[in-house]
């Protein structure tokens, strides 16, 4: 039978449990006592416990006026109505009680607290913060990592996603060894090991409509690094709705941007794109590719603007957009205004709530003109068979060289307008791409120029998946 007893706490260690003198707890020993001790207030159990599980040897523990150490240590049965006492050695000069930082944080912290800008207070101000990471990819990597380092004291990250090979060459939160891994394990491992006082919270979801603002509600700061528009727009949405800042950024190929939207007197991301590309008209990464070191570059201007959010220093980028180019090694900052008719955070807004994101960024909406499709199965049954057309290829040259289905034709989809003559119309056409998009949009082309067009449907990659391992995927 479990027993009700109070846990007195001494003036160094109520900062560590929301500054209460006592907690009640129930169990059978004092070890028990301590355990649920600990779990209503974590930051007790990093201050009293070593890495393995054991009390520091700066800590007594007594039961009334009895050490534990004089009975049975931590098995020493409690009764209802005892008091646990936690005694901590204490003295004079800087500790942890004046400063909030211990010891170790005081070294590992230092360059931080020589600087005036930052100092003490600023540090306190970190580690009393709490982040959310949208995305453990390329943006979400370095942005975790320097938070971490940085020393913010709760850092929650939102992925539903497994590392990939192909990760590896931007996002360096992961290893080779995590390949297979969850993302948010191969994080969470990676950043305890990086700060172990930073406490990092797993979200193994997908961010959708229904959970964003349940999640946001619980953070200082919202840290955008997804990689799609229906996210970027549901992030954008519930940071204003939830009155969280959003340290924002995006990258392609060798271009990035960054920014601080839905801040009280400071624009939105809506007020910048109040609607999104047209489906297919931007590709994505996977599409487009990036340098795998830009990511690195705009995610950690995000860390760095998170920090100033969280100590209130410098000059955030509110009101204010942030254009990269890494080939030109050229920076251009562009003065946005917050729009007064703004759908989210104008004078009179009209979204007052999450939105299906998927139907407002299009992806939901069938196409105008049907496009006839076929499979990698049956353009292998084609071929096998020897029939006769022209097998299309619309991706890049680079992409060209890394894999190719044998006897394809290769005219980039940004050429075709001009090339589509070499084409004979009396042939019929099946064309692909990486992934189906892009010769999606070259069929309707085609189609309407006359040609008899035919979309295959996941492109080399389906053909690489269930056709031809031997091709590569990239």
């Amino acid at each position: 039978m479990k027993m009700s007893v109070q846990v007195k706490l001494p003036t160094a260690l109520r900062p560590f449990a929301d500054g209460q003198e006592s907690v009640k707890v129930e169990g059978k020993t004092a070890g028990d006592a301590l355990d649920a001790l600990f779990a209503k207030n974590e930051g007790l159990k990093k201050q009293l416990l070593t890495p393995e599980g054991k009390l520091r040897n700066f800590v007594n523990v007594f039961i009334n006026e009895d050490d534990i150490r004089d009975l049975k240590g931590l098995a020493t049965p409690i009764k209802d109505g005892d008091t646990v006492l936690i005694v901590p050695a204490i003295a004079g000069g800087s500790t942890a009680t004046e400063t909030g930082l211990s010891k170790e944080e005081l070294q590992r912290y230092h360059r931080h607290l020589i600087m005036p800008e930052v100092g003490m207070e600023g540090q306190k101000k970190l580690k009393n913060s709490s982040v959310l990471c949208v995305g453990a990819g390329g943006l979400g990597s370095p942005l975790a990592l320097y938070l971490t380092a940085a020393g913010v004291g709760r850092l929650g990250i939102v992925d539903f996603d497994v590392v990939d090979h192909s990760n590896l060459q931007r996002q360096i939160l992961h290893s080779t060894e995590s390949v297979g891994k969850s993302k948010l394990v191969s994080a969470k491992e990676r950043l305890n090991a990086l700060n172990p006082n930073v406490e990092v919270i797993p979200h193994d979801v997908r961010l959708t409509s229904q959970n964003a603002l349940a999640l946001f509600k619980d953070y200082d700061v919202i840290a955008d690094g997804t990689d799609n528009f229906p996210t970027r727009y549901l992030v954008n949405d519930a940071c204003v709705l939830a009155g969280k800042p959003n340290a924002y950024g995006s990258i392609f190929r060798f271009e990035g941007q960054a920014s601080v939207f839905s801040t009280q007197d400071g624009p939105c991301y809506r007020c910048l794109y109040p609607e999104p590309p047209p489906p297919g008209l931007v590709p994505s990464c996977a599409e487009g590719g990036v340098l795998g070191v830009l990511p690195g570059v705009i995610g950690t201007i995000q860390a760095i603007e998170t920090i100033k959010l969280i100590a209130g220093i410098g000059k955030p980028l509110i009101g204010r957009l942030l254009l990269f180019d890494a080939l030109a090694m050229e920076w251009r900052t562009l003065k946005i205004k917050k729009n007064p008719d703004c759908p989210v955070c104008g004078k009179n807004p009209t979204i007052k709530q999450l939105i299906d994101y998927e139907a407002f960024c299009g992806l939901k909406e069938k196409p105008v003109s049907t496009i006839p499709e076929i499979s990698v199965e049956d353009l292998k049954a084609k071929l096998d068979k020897k029939e006769k057309f022209v097998l299309l290829d619309v991706r890049e040259p680079h992409e060209y060289e890394i894999a190719k289905i044998p006897g394809s034709k290769l005219i980039p989809l940004g050429e075709l307008d001009k090339r589509f003559g070499e084409l004979d119309k009396g042939q019929k056409l099946i064309v692909h791409c990486k992934m189906g998009g892009r010769s999606a949009r070259a069929c309707q082309f085609l189609a309407s120029k006359g040609y008899d067009a035919t979309n295959v449907t996941g492109g080399i990659h389906a053909w690489s998946e269930r056709i031809d391992p031997s091709v590569p995927q990239y």
